[in-house]
């Protein structure tokens, strides 16, 4: 499916329901809310966009505990999960996506080569509470590759998971 097509097929199943998304990005620098935003029409369903390229932004921004990600890295689960939690709770949406990763050509390492991808959703619950699921990619190809691949990604898994959400 083409990316217009998903962000289409997404606006559809979010406008049915009634819930809006809010997006917290740092390896694609903006380009999943650009995505989204490109369809007209799209404030009906997104709420906001986080760009938190560096540590200091996932901390202030969307409230990633520093030890975090001290301990476990900007590319990392913990710091993924963070980061959607942070994206729901200082917004209007009831469900969010979030990347962190390493897109090269540099700052890969053994452990975490370019490709590297961790995304996060995370949702208001029925209960009232807020529920998160993960997800670790290695994606190949050179820097703008992974960084389209994370964007997809992203979208589909806010599909996937809309119908989770509650209003």
């Amino acid at each position: 499916m083409s990316l217009d097509r998903l962000v289409a097929v997404l606006a559809d199943a979010l406008r049915a329901r009634g819930l809006r998304i809010a997006t917290a990005e740092s390896c694609t620098g903006g380009l999943i809310a650009g995505a989204c935003t490109e369809l007209a029409g799209s404030s009906d369903w997104f709420d906001r966009g986080f760009v938190t390229y560096s540590n200091e932004a996932k901390a202030e921004m969307l409230g990633v505990d520093a030890a975090v990600i001290a301990s476990h890295g900007a590319v990392s689960e913990p710091v993924a999960r963070s980061m959607a939690g942070g994206a729901l709770s200082r917004s209007l949406a009831d469900l969010a996506v979030a990347v962190t990763g390493v897109a090269g050509p540099g700052g890969g390492s053994a452990a975490k080569p370019v490709g590297t991808v961790w995304l996060a959703w995370a949702w208001r619950a029925a209960d009232g509470g807020v529920e998160t699921d993960a997800l670790l990619q290695r994606f190949a190809g050179d820097r703008a590759a992974v960084r389209q691949a994370t964007v997809v990604c992203a979208l589909q898994g806010l599909l996937d998971r809309q119908l989770r959400a509650s209003t």
